[in-house]
């Protein structure tokens, strides 16, 4: 990879396209930093600490939330609205004939995206900042700074109000400038520009999450607990690396034979080829589609019933950190919600019918197998072994907390495990997978461009 990189920067149009990358994502950087007038930070993020859903997505956003920054929301109403036009598609025929359009649907649906965008971060917005914010134990919110407080022009509620409108509007403006720059990348730069910022999201949080625990060596009140920590966080990570690595380079191969064809005065076919079928061809998408779902009932009770006794029910029912029978049914959950969505990502993803129809039309076949429906039945069979011990292997990175708290709870451990669980489940699947797929994208464009110096 680093060789690639450092052809990539031997020519003038990839460099050009790897420092406006570079540049949009520092942008997306230093909007993480950019405080929002009227908050207190520290009160918001140890209110955010309480939630684990929102301490995952605010190391999605490379801890903006947990800082109540300008992009607090970060990347994830975008991702939420992308989620439910993709399940939307399958459903309503109006979508899925836009979806058969080519280009000019496509841009439809992403139009039609980013209204569901404005709608989702409005909501978050408003439901994160009147439940922490302003309705919290400790209200986060300065009312001085909106006309309100001790000898303020406004009564508190006005201000209250106020203050109110004003963030929801500050942080959906700033989820809405986090999907401009990841659009814009993905226009002009490399790679996926969501997957790009999510990837820089973790890797800051991680960054961050080392350099405290490096600081902490030492110490009175640590001593050493930190480097062990470091060590272990080191030794796990390159673990899971090279599994994810080894799994998401796999491949089943299907040779394909093609007869030779007389068309006029000469011969077509007569070659062979190879279908591949990827193991984990859907990527991190059927984990991400599996902790929206199963995460849902958890962020309604905490964000617009907190305290209540439906909260404490889901949190000691249905929670991976809860009691254990509710650690051990939302384990369950997790996985059949898994295995739901990779089979139904592998089958948008994959066709048999269209593959086998366009090896019959081409005057392909398989070898031992007829064309037309036994090649299809054929390919829809080797479908779906690949997609359940695909399956199976995001099973297994999900599980990663919760055998990590399980070893926690066996031994005893007291320490901070805050280090050993930032690259856990989705977070490193989505580090392998974009570092993978930005190489093989830099590797395309060399190969595009030596093409271009041939032909010259």
């Amino acid at each position: 990879m680093f060789e690639t990189i450092k052809n990539c920067f031997k020519v003038k149009e990839i460099r050009k396209k790897i420092w406006i990358t570079l540049l949009l994502l520092l942008i997306f950087r230093i909007g993480c930093y950019i405080p929002v007038p009227g908050i207190d930070s520290d009160v918001f993020g140890n209110a955010i600490a309480n939630y684990d859903f929102l301490e995952l997505m605010s190391s999605i956003t490379g801890s903006s939330l947990s800082n109540a920054t300008l992009f607090a929301l970060g990347i994830s109403p975008y991702i939420n609205a992308s989620i439910i036009i993709q399940l939307l598609t399958v459903g309503i025929p109006a979508l899925e004939r836009l979806s058969r359009q080519g280009e000019e649907g496509r841009k439809k649906i992403a139009q039609i995206t980013r209204y569901v965008t404005i709608l989702l971060a409005v909501a978050q917005a408003i439901g994160i900042i009147v439940n922490i914010a302003i309705n919290g134990e400790e209200s986060a919110l300065k009312l001085v700074m909106f006309g309100g407080g001790e000898g303020g022009l406004l009564s508190d509620t006005a201000a209250t109000w106020i203050g109110g409108i004003f963030l929801v509007v500050v942080y959906t403006a700033g989820a809405m400038l986090v999907m401009f720059i990841g659009e814009r990348i993905t226009e002009y730069g490399i790679g996926n520009g969501i997957s790009l910022i999510i990837f820089v999201g973790i890797i800051s949080t991680a960054g961050l999450t080392i350099v405290t625990k490096l600081s902490q060596i030492g110490s009175a009140e640590y001593g050493l607990a930190p480097l062990w920590e470091v060590i272990g966080f080191i030794v796990l990570t390159l673990l899971e690396f090279t599994a994810i690595v080894a799994v998401d380079l796999s491949e089943r191969r299907i040779p394909v034979q093609y007869a030779k064809q007389v068309k006029g005065r000469k011969m077509y076919g007569g070659q062979s080829s190879v279908i591949p079928i990827r193991i984990a061809g859907g990527g991190v998408m059927p984990l991400i589609f599996a902790f929206a779902i199963i995460s849902f009932p958890g962020m309604l009770a905490s964000l617009f019933w907190p305290g209540s006794g439906f909260e404490q029910g889901v949190a000691e029912w249905f929670s991976g950190s809860g009691a254990w029978y509710g650690q051990l049914i939302y384990l369950v959950v997790l996985c059949l919600l898994i295995f739901a969505f990779a089979f139904f990502y592998s089958s948008m993803q994959f066709n048999p019918e269209d593959v086998s129809k366009t090896i019959q039309q081409n005057g392909g076949f398989i070898q031992g197998i007829r064309p037309g429906k036994p090649t299809a039945d054929y390919l829809r069979k080797i479908s779906n072994r690949i997609t359940l011990f695909g399956a199976i292997y995001l099973s297994l990175v999900a599980l990663v907390p919760s055998i990590l708290s399980i070893i926690v709870m066996v031994t005893g451990i007291t320490t901070d495990t805050s280090l050993l669980s930032v690259f856990s489940t989705t977070g490193i699947l989505i580090v392998v997978s974009v570092a993978l797929e930005l190489d093989k994208q830099l590797q395309s464009q060399l190969m595009m461009k030596n093409y271009k110096g041939f032909l010259k």
